[in-house]
């Protein structure tokens, strides 16, 4: 999608602050980052939002929270936790359409969350 930043981010069109990068999907540091560690995990292939999921999906959208884990482990708060979040369209806080894990830790998360 030629519009979308996170495609661009991904092509390399746009500069990021990388943190992993594999076949599949590509996580960077958020620019208006919410907690003292905040990345976001994007498939690199372009699906608009958890609305857009295929069955064929399925093995993409595992691989990312694999590789959440996985980061979060790199990071080092996986121990002491981390919160993912998705957003879903617009009331849901989606400002992206393409799909993409909030990965957030290295401080207590607040509640509640709405």
């Amino acid at each position: 999608m030629t519009d979308c930043i996170f495609c661009k981010i991904v092509t390399g069109d746009i500069p990021s602050d990388n943190v992993y990068r594999d076949e599949q999907v590509t996580a960077f540091r958020d620019i208006n980052p919410s907690a003292p560690t905040h990345i976001l995990i994007v498939t690199n292939q372009h699906i608009d939002s958890v609305n857009k999921l295929r069955v064929d999906d399925e093995a993409l959208i595992g691989h990312l929270f694999t590789a959440a884990k996985n980061i979060a482990v790199k990071e080092g708060i996986a121990e002491s936790g981390y919160r993912l979040i998705m957003n879903t369209n617009a009331d849901g806080g989606q400002t992206v359409f393409h799909i993409h894990l909030h990965l957030l830790g290295g401080a207590p998360m607040k509640h509640p969350m709405g």
